[in-house]
């Protein structure tokens, strides 16, 4: 279910099952899996992979340009494993040039409140 308070691109592919709270903003390059549940307030961009079964609690920063200044806008990546939370107020990024343009997460992880 996708709440109608909720911003989410018509080109972003989400399974029937996800699960998007009221003020979330979901981008156009964003893939989700089946069962994730997003709560509010929650922001998802860039070329963004999450797979199955997370729980993405508010103000969490999803997909967002790496925070690094040699960071010039080149095609990055992030992809999220199955079975994280993501609490609240974390960042995730995507990587950057000098680290293969991919951030990778594996199954399981606990992102505790406010982690980078």
């Amino acid at each position: 279910m996708i709440s109608d308070k909720a911003i989410v691109d018509k080109n972003s592919k989400l399974e029937s099952s996800v699960e998007v709270g009221p003020f979330c903003i979901i981008g156009k390059e964003v893939k989700i899996g089946k069962n994730v549940k997003i709560l509010s307030h929650v922001v998802i961009t860039g070329d963004t992979t999450i797979s199955d079964e997370c729980e993405i609690y508010p103000f969490a920063s999803i997909g967002c340009a790496p925070q690094d200044l040699k960071f010039k806008g080149e095609k990055t990546k992030l992809v999220i494993g199955k079975k994280n939370k993501i609490r609240e107020y974390v960042t995730i990024n995507p990587g950057t040039d000098n680290g293969g343009s991919i951030t990778k997460i594996g199954d399981n992880c606990l992102f505790m409140i406010s982690s980078h």
